[in-house]
């Protein structure tokens, strides 16, 4: 694509400014003037060739253009009769330098938003800009449009007119039949009028659709009255606020365009997504907010950096009322549209405007997302990610996986509710549920040879913290070897119970044999896998089966302020009964005397309390431990009764997920 910048005229009415340069070199503000401005934003869009048509102060303009410092290929052509003929016959001039190209073409005296050009150069007809807003000029350019197309340009036109502007897309075949027109005018010396004359004898062969600029700037200078209004239009612009939102660690080429588009709306105020908000929505960050905040500091035209506390706006907005909010388009559609929508909705109430630029697909950066999540997803990044999460939200949850899709739904599952972004933080790798998925009773029959390749499996195709069901965690000599495998593969937390003997469902409570261990033994048991471990990542729980086994809250107390000195990082109390007044019991005498040590709870029975009721009571981790595997297999065993009953699988595909939807779960690599 070619830019044609018509450059000839005379520039009459500019009286003292034009005395000495063309009038496209009038200065705008201290740093621009028309020309610079319109080189600058042609150069942003990625342009590099300019055709310049030329008249009076030839060498002057010539001169000023090369010593502007775009990377932008110039070819002047002079219109040596500039002084009786219009710009229809500069281009006649230029014509063998704008056969068979596509052409963005523009009057010398044109001042616009880059967002109004983008939105030219961008459409995939050609187009030319006009205004529905704005009142029909008496002496400028109007267009005439008819279902949905422009039929006729001039300054004669009043009926079905709206005001327009000469900046014009022209795709190659609308421009030859134009340009072929305009050679015919000229030679025939029909060269003192519009070259928008020519266009409208062929408008019928040629599609041109309107683009509204509405009320943003777009406008000729043609007397010093204008250059002051739309000198003022672009202070305006200076002074606007312009904001846009963060998430990323990672910064490439994508984000710096982007950023820099948003610094031509006005002065431009980065929001960086807390920690906490950025592992809700997406995956735990590389980098902490503290460390993204300085990188986008340290952006050129970055005026200042803000905490954006959640995924929704609303706070920022409805504080900073920023007059243009830029984002990406990649929220038009999914998990982000409600946010989308809530911004839309606040911008309204008070007159601002919302700016989406397309999302960058390059390969590139879609290679180095995936290269954060592989990052992610390596031992020493993962295993230390629990202790963080817990310091950074106090308070987090779990769900059991016990296979690759399984951790892929713990991994991808997120929902979006007043404004937040809620998903599961770790996973549980469960006893009862690796045996279950493979058919077997849970007394630790299944070993742990067999345990490590679920998380293998589970590992492979996920980035999230990993909580492993240690059951007893055997002989105290094999647990040593069991904690530093886990940690060598980078679980997080091994959860261990304080009984002995063949290990039976805790939920079977005192309706079985089962032996509690003794705390001496226990603690003995913790104090070697805190030995036996390499990292101070790694952290060992002590499960307590003392409300299960009906011991009482004392017994339970006495063993968890003996195992956390013992050296476990966490401590488990759990419960059959449906009503958590004992849980709650605990976890306040506990806390009296140790504030520090993170509570774990797994609430199958006990499901009505919230995760906020448990974290304002002193509950640091959350575990939702076999409800996947329960949910699942009613599931499937429905799907295979009503393909018996009818015969056929018609009557199952309503309970069906379809083949497409759980591909899209899998990753390629």
């Amino acid at each position: 694509m070619k830019a044609l910048i018509l450059n000839s005229g005379l520039g009459r009415r500019m009286g003292a400014f034009t005395s000495e340069h063309p009038k496209c070199m009038t200065e705008i503000n201290n740093e621009e003037t028309i020309l610079s401005r319109q080189l600058k934003i042609i150069s942003n869009a990625g342009i590099k060739e300019v055709v310049m048509t030329t008249g009076y102060f030839d060498n002057v303009l010539v001169d000023y253009c090369k010593n502007l410092g775009y990377e932008l290929n110039y070819t002047f052509v002079n219109n040596p009769i500039y002084d009786k003929t219009n710009y229809i016959y500069s281009i006649y001039c230029a014509r063998e330098e704008l056969k068979d190209e596509d052409i963005v073409m523009m009057h010398g005296d044109l001042v616009f938003d880059e967002s109004v050009f983008e939105n030219v150069v961008n459409s995939k007809k050609s187009c030319v800009t006009v205004s529905t807003t704005l009142p029909l000029p008496e002496k400028d350019f109007k267009a005439v449009i008819h279902d949905g197309r422009v039929e006729k340009i001039g300054i004669e036109f009043f009926t079905n007119a709206v005001a327009a502007q000469p900046l014009y897309k022209l795709n190659k075949k609308e421009w030859n039949c134009w340009l072929n027109e305009i050679v015919e005018f000229c030679e025939r010396k029909e060269d003192k009028c519009y070259a928008e004359n020519a266009f409208n004898n062929i408008s019928d062969k040629c599609e041109i659709v309107p683009i509204d600029f509405a009320n943003d700037i777009c406008a000729e200078i043609d007397t010093p009255e204008d250059l002051a209004m739309v000198s003022k239009k672009l202070k305006e612009i200076e002074n606007k606020i312009v904001y846009m939102c963060f998430s990323t660690d990672m910064l490439h080429s994508g984000h710096i365009s982007i950023l820099k588009k948003a610094q031509r709306h006005g002065k431009l105020i980065v929001g960086v997504l807390s920690d906490e908000a950025v592992a809700s929505y997406k995956r735990y960050p590389l980098m902490s907010f503290e460390e993204r905040k300085t990188l986008v500091e340290n952006i050129n035209g970055v005026s200042k950096v803000i905490e954006q506390k959640n995924l929704s706006y609303k706070e920022i907005l409805t504080t900073l009322k920023p007059d243009v909010v830029v984002h990406g388009d990649d929220w038009k559609e999914g998990f982000q549209k409600p946010i989308r929508d809530e911004v839309i909705s606040i911008l309204e109430s008070y007159g601002g405007k919302l700016v989406e630029f397309p999302y960058s697909q390059d390969p590139k950066h879609i290679e180095l997302e995936k290269a954060s999540r592989q990052q992610l997803s390596m031992p020493d990044m993962r295993r230390g990610r629990l202790k963080k999460l817990l310091a950074m939200k106090g308070c987090i949850n779990a769900i059991e996986a016990h296979s690759g899709i399984t951790g892929l739904i713990a991994e991808n599952t997120k929902v979006l509710k007043d404004g937040k972004t809620y998903q599961f933080d770790a996973m549980w790798v469960s006893s009862l549920c690796d045996s279950t998925a493979k058919g077997k009773p849970d007394i630790e029959l299944v070993d742990m040879t067999s345990r490590f390749r679920t998380i293998d499996d589970i590992m492979e195709v996920t980035t999230k913290p990993i909580i492993f069901d240690g059951d007893t965690g055997g002989l105290t000599e094999h647990f040593i070897y069991t904690v530093r495998s886990l940690e060598r593969m980078g679980v997080s937390m091994v959860i261990i119970e304080d009984k002995t003997g063949l290990k039976k469902n805790s939920l079977f409570g005192a309706e079985v044999v089962q032996t509690q261990d003794s705390i001496e033994n226990f603690c003995a048991k913790i104090q070697a896998g805190k030995k036996a471990q390499k990292t101070k990542d790694f952290m060992i729980c002590a499960r307590i089966e003392s409300l299960i086994l009906e011991r009482g809250m004392e017994d339970a107390l006495t063993r968890a302020f003996a195992f956390s000195k013992a050296g476990a990082d966490a401590i488990m109390i759990h419960s059959r009964k449906k009503d958590p007044t004992e849980i709650f019991e605990f976890v306040e005498k506990f806390r009296a005397e140790n504030e520090i040590t993170p509570i774990v709870v797994v609430p199958t029975s006990f499901n009505s309390v919230t995760e906020q009721e448990f974290k304002d009571r002193g509950v640091n981790v959350v575990i939702y431990a076999n409800q996947l595997t329960r949910s699942g297999f009613p599931a499937m065993q429905n799907v295979a009764k009503t393909i018996l009953l009818n015969h056929r699988a018609k009557e199952a595909d309503d309970m069906c997920m379809s083949i497409k939807e759980i591909i899209t779960l899998i990753p390629e690599e």
